[in-house]
């Protein structure tokens, strides 16, 4: 669990959210990307996982839940090869709250007009649905500027 004795550290952490299982490692190329931006980045992502483990299972959904909570600001990624359900159900249950939300999906993302739409809904006027890492890196980094 994230714990500093800064706290202004609070309010630069950006959980990643985002495809895990079956994709490749996004979240290590976006922690690198925001890398000297002062941002924190929570990382859900295990070097170890067994994914048929309920132990395992169970405190992983645990962790997400309390660093999903704790960060001041949210970023989810869905890429093309897998519907991530796990990241529709966060983004679902935190993009009606004022904090930042940062959202990209790929082009080939299968759900991405439903993200988009639901995302519309859920914030009109900052609804944008990024469609590379790049360009959520770049809307990131922007923010971290004006802390």
């Amino acid at each position: 669990m994230l714990q500093t004795d800064d706290p202004g550290m609070l309010r630069r952490t950006l959980f990643l959210g985002g495809g895990i299982t079956g994709c490749g490692n996004w979240q290590e190329w976006m922690a690198e990307r925001l890398a000297g931006s002062g941002i924190v980045a929570i990382n859900p992502r295990r070097r170890d996982f067994d994914v048929a483990d309920p132990a395992m299972g169970r405190f992983q959904i645990e962790w997400e839940h309390h660093h999903l909570r704790l960060a001041r600001a949210r970023l989810f990624w869905f890429p093309p090869e897998t519907l991530c359900p796990i990241t529709l159900f966060e983004l679902g249950k935190y993009c009606e709250r004022a904090d930042p939300l940062f959202v990209g999906a790929h082009p080939d993302y299968e759900r991405r007009f439903d993200v988009e739409t639901q995302l519309k809904l859920a914030r009109p006027g900052d609804h944008t649905v990024h469609s590379s890492l790049d360009e959520l890196a770049a809307a990131v980094r922007s923010w971290a500027s004006t802390l």
